[in-house]
């Protein structure tokens, strides 16, 4: 499936850039490229998904602390990663992203580095370094406010690697010489535990039950309880939309049984109290 992120992804950004204020504020030469018109190749960035496919294990990174680390670091066959791949130094786009999606953060019960998820955070400018990685991920873990304890990595990597790991998750993205900018979609991917890619979720801004949902799908059965798993049920993923919606027929299926439930409570009341009464 290929979901267009038109040019109006990024032109939304600039108008709710000064709204989404962080916490990882750009610098005031950002701020002045960011009113630069993009050029005409900037203008249209694909995601074609590649449900089901593996992701390359040995992709090798940085992270914030300097470490060379790769891909199956993160991937511990018990939990679902969440993984988004932006740069540190956007002035608009990636900021307004990760200022939401650490808010979402904040609203989920679970949290990064939990027996739930991972959370990876992939730089596609391959002359970032860990020294730009390092604060910005710390700004987010403030903003976060869930301590330093908290398994979102930020990594830095080399053209090859930064460029294999966006085909295999079907994300393209382009850099613009003349402003210094990338464009890129606003999307995030969820991998299983083995690295399988299992869900996307688009936009600017992210609902935390959409987060949670796709982790569910992402975690197969590991991650979750029963009753996240019963409420999944009421809901579909709509892909035109990159979200999740209410699905009639699950809803109908949690009252359906929440009825046959009440009905049995009432009757074996009745029952024990007829009992009672004949004994």
């Amino acid at each position: 499936m290929s979901c267009r992120i038109p040019a109006t992804c990024l032109a939304a950004a600039l108008a709710f850039g000064s709204a989404a204020g962080v916490r990882a504020a750009p610098s005031d030469a950002q701020q002045a490229g960011s009113n630069q018109v993009l050029a005409p190749a900037m203008t249209a960035i694909d995601v074609d998904e590649h449900l089901g496919l593996d992701v390359d294990r040995s992709l090798s990174f940085v992270d914030h602390t300097g470490k060379r680390v790769t891909l199956g670091d993160y991937l511990d066959g018990k939990r679902p990663v969440l993984v988004t791949m932006n740069y540190f130094r956007c002035p608009v786009l990636c900021n307004v992203q990760l200022n939401e999606l650490t808010d979402a953060l904040h609203k989920l019960e679970w949290t990064p580095g939990d027996e739930h998820f991972r959370v990876v955070t992939v730089s596609i400018d391959p002359r970032e370094t860990p020294e730009l990685a390092g604060p910005k991920r710390q700004n987010h873990l403030n903003s976060l406010g869930r301590g330093d304890n908290v398994d979102w990595a930020f990594l830095t990597g080399d053209a090859l690697n930064v460029r294999l790991l966006a085909a295999q998750l079907g994300i393209s993205y382009t850099y613009d010489p003349e402003q210094d900018q990338y464009a890129h979609p606003a999307v995030i991917a969820f991998l299983s535990p083995e690295g399988k890619i299992a869900r996307y979720v688009y936009g600017l801004s992210y609902n935390p039950s959409d987060l949670k949902f796709g982790l569910i799908e992402a975690g197969e059965g590991r991650v979750g309880s029963t009753i996240d798993r019963l409420i999944l049920s009421c809901f579909h993923y709509d892909a035109t939309l990159g979200r999740y919606g209410p699905f009639a027929f699950g809803l109908m299926r949690i009252a359906g049984a929440v009825t046959v439930l009440l009905i049995g409570t009432t009757l074996l009341v009745y029952w024990r109290r007829e009992r009672r009464a004949t004994a």
